[in-house]
């Protein structure tokens, strides 16, 4: 019989694409692997993607831990990066610290994760020393991420932002156009690009593309969540299609 895992998510309620994206990831890794995946989500309230509405939204987070504690998954994630990163340097760390104690008052065994540490886990991973990024965010948002993951170690040489202040809108953004959009990204020197540094804006179906046309490796946040997940799980960190953090390699 194959193992069956519960995938947990902390989800902002205008966003449509974690729900999307990760399960995408997991279904095709169930093609080739005997493990199988189910998905469960708890919701805080967001419209617009403003420092003000995150820092309101975050309170919500404990809330979300303890419903998803009470489903007995067996890996929680935060869906949320700029929640997080607005915050200010290593604040996931913290964001961690705060769940895990609501899922283990709440008898829930599982590790606790989040995007963003995700997304800078991934690119420790990946030894990434200098990357490139594109956003949907303003630019003050965009700039604060920048910052926050440079203050992680990791220069990020250049960053291209798409200023959608509508969170439902950004997650009706066609992925491919990033195949486009990296065309005006400067990547000269970049160990790695970050196609989507926002879990909302769909990337999924240009990552490998992307990765191809520049021969730079290419991850999201999304492919760096999942990857976070496989690794907690102690499953093999393999997805096709889905970039060199994913290929098992």
């Amino acid at each position: 019989m194959p193992q069956n895992f519960r995938i947990g998510q902390i989800v902002p309620s205008s966003n449509t694409t974690m729900e999307t994206e990760i399960p995408a990831m997991l279904r095709a890794r169930e093609a080739i692997r005997p493990e199988r995946f189910t998905f469960h989500s708890s919701r805080m309230r967001m419209h617009k993607v403003t420092k003000e509405e995150l820092v309101a939204m975050n309170k919500e987070g404990l809330r979300c831990a303890a419903e998803l504690a009470d489903a007995r998954v067996d890996v929680m994630s935060t869906a949320c990066l700029v929640a997080i990163m607005a915050m200010g340097p290593g604040y996931h760390r913290q964001t961690e610290r705060e769940l895990l104690e609501v899922a283990r008052a709440n008898h829930c065994l599982a590790p606790v994760m989040t995007s963003a540490g995700a997304l800078v886990e991934g690119l420790k991973i990946m030894g990434a020393r200098r990357i490139s990024l594109m956003a949907p965010y303003m630019r003050p948002l965009t700039d604060l991420v920048v910052a926050y993951i440079e203050n992680e170690g990791i220069e990020v040489i250049d960053s291209l932002c798409f200023e959608i202040p509508d969170n439902l809108e950004v997650g009706l953004r066609d992925p491919m156009q990033l195949v486009e959009d990296v065309r005006g990204l400067n990547t000269e020197g970049a160990d790695v690009v970050v196609a989507s540094a926002c879990v909302q804006m769909p990337s999924l179906p240009a990552i490998q593309r992307i990765e191809d046309m520049l021969g730079i490796r290419t991850v999201s946040t999304a492919v760096c969540t999942v990857r976070r997940m496989l690794d907690h799980l102690k499953l093999e960190p393999i997805v096709p299609g889905a970039g060199a953090l994913l290929s098992g390699v």
